[in-house]
């Protein structure tokens, strides 16, 4: 038989999307295919994706990255959960935060006997009955205590904030081990086969000529591959999700390093804050019809812990997705596939899921076009149940007191969105559909926080005499109490575990 195997990768870019996907490529294939990254130094990187969400576990286990270490090397503190501030009405907060609530009685998930009581003003908030929101704000961590099965300590679920700098840098020594070519350089003209108008080779500003196989598009925004070469055109989705820009700055930080994600509401758009071991990341992300450029940078320097480390820098932007990730022989990759705002920290998820793919749907040199729109209607899933998932934040707001959240409260919203916002006001109730990435839980956190109340609760509850849901959620509130009481602090955790080295600016 013919040979059709794929012998040469080439990712264009490097940064967390060329050097995740570079890393991943070298583990997964086990030395299968050469894999070179092509990536100029004189081209930055966004570089903002510093938190994350507790998926990026299963990468680094299939690394086999020691956690200790990748903390380390990267600066990097825990993250239970994101806080979120003025978003439903100006003065209050709610926590979007990670892993279970509560636990189930019977037939019936936990929410449903607490929706009731909820109504009937005899519950206190969701957060309440968490394990990680309530460590959050006690300032404390420990991991999962899978020796203590059955207890709220067995289920924390976690993930990271880190620099994506050096997340990179990390990757890119991990990578170049397992035998991954970096080489040095910019491209300068992308040639297509006549043939069937793949890709066939890339030429550098230095002269060479790179060809391959695959070729994986982790150029950023300029989609590079994806879009400049191939034309395969981009689907904008900024009419519900209308922020196009956003101002990035560090400042020092001030304090011990909270172990939560902070997304703070502002009068056109919201600011992010990302503590770090040796900083803390803060970004004001905007919509430009509202706002000036010099008004939010004055926004996000204005509600700083501390002291800026360098001059804030902006990002431009569409929010949306290509209308193919996969065309031809190029896949593209973070930035290059697609623009989804990191208020739900998804920047980096998206990129593990994107190599995730490709490592299952891994092609031969036909690139069966069975398998590529497969592939490619997959990605569309994940992407529009993401969007929804952040179209909410915006849509279901109580503000009324800007131009901009005005807008977002009356705009039209997806008719699938509708649908589960109406479902969950009539009886609480919420469905997942197949493997989207927000679980029940999530959609729960947020619908309530943003002030989407229940009007009713499942009828089977009442099933259970009140007296007995009183007492059940009375223990659990008892017990998450007691596991907060054996937890270490974030910052101790940290320092027994994997503080980093110093940075001095």
């Amino acid at each position: 038989m013919k040979d059709r195997a794929i012998r040469q990768i080439v990712v264009v870019g490097g940064g967390t999307s060329g050097w995740m996907t570079a890393a991943a490529l070298a583990k997964l294939l086990g030395g299968k295919s050469r894999i070179r990254v092509v990536e100029s130094d004189e081209i930055g990187t966004v570089g903002v994706g510093e938190a994350t969400i507790p998926m990026i576990q299963r990468f680094n286990t299939a690394l086999e990255i020691d956690q200790d270490e990748f903390l380390r090397e990267t600066q990097g503190t825990f993250k239970l959960g994101i806080e979120f501030n003025d978003w439903g009405r100006l003065g209050e907060s709610y926590m979007h935060g990670f892993g279970r609530l509560g636990q189930d009685l019977g037939t019936l998930p936990f929410d449903q006997y607490w929706q009731k009581m909820s109504q009937a003003g005899l519950a206190g908030p969701l957060g309440d009955y968490s394990i990680t929101q309530r460590a959050a704000y006690a300032g404390k961590f420990m991991r999962t205590a899978s020796d203590l099965p059955g207890t709220p300590l067995a289920d924390i679920a976690y993930a990271f904030h880190f620099d994506a700098g050096l997340y990179a840098r990390y990757l890119r020594k991990y990578s170049e081990a397992r035998g991954v070519v970096r080489t040095e350089g910019k491209v300068l003209d992308v040639t297509l086969r006549s043939s069937d108008g793949h890709v066939d080779s890339l030429l550098l500003d230095n002269g060479d000529r790179i060809t391959g196989d695959l070729f994986i598009d982790c150029s950023g925004f300029r989609g590079l591959l994806i879009e400049q070469a191939l034309k395969t055109g981009y689907e904008d989705w900024s009419h519900w999700l209308p922020c196009d820009r956003a101002m990035a700055v560090p400042c020092a930080k001030v304090g011990d390093p909270i172990p939560y994600t902070k997304s703070s509401a502002r009068e056109a758009g919201w600011q992010w804050r990302i503590p770090l071991q040796h900083r803390t990341g803060n970004g004001h992300v905007y919509c430009s019809r509202f706002i000036s450029d010099d008004e939010a940078t004055a926004v996000l320097l204005r509600n700083l812990d501390g002291e800026p480390l360098a001059e804030p820098r902006p990002l431009k932007f569409v929010t949306g997705m290509r209308r193919k990730a996969w065309n031809k022989n190029v896949i593209a990759v973070g930035l290059a596939s697609g623009f989804m705002e990191p208020l739900e920290s998804t920047s980096i998820h998206l990129i593990q899921t994107m190599v995730a793919r490709i490592v299952s749907f891994f092609p031969d040199r036909d690139f069966a076009q069975a398998d590529v729109d497969e592939f490619n209607d997959q990605v569309r899933f994940e992407y529009e149940r993401i969007r929804d998932f952040l179209i909410l934040h915006y849509k279901q707001t109580l503000r009324d007191d800007t131009p901009f959240w005005r807008h977002c409260r009356d705009m039209e919203i997806p008719e699938g969105l509708q649908r589960r916002m109406n479902l969950y006001r009539s009886h609480g109730r919420i469905t997942r559909e197949n493997n989207e990435l927000f679980s029940e839980v999530s959609w729960l956190q947020v619908m309530d926080g943003q002030g989407l109340k229940a009007t009713r609760y499942h009828p089977l509850v009442d099933v259970v005499p009140q007296a007995e849901i009183t007492e059940f959620l009375g223990n659990i509130r008892e017990v998450v109490g007691k596991c907060l009481d054996v937890m270490p602090s974030h910052a101790a955790f940290i320092a027994e575990h994997c503080r980093a080295p110093s940075i001095k600016f």
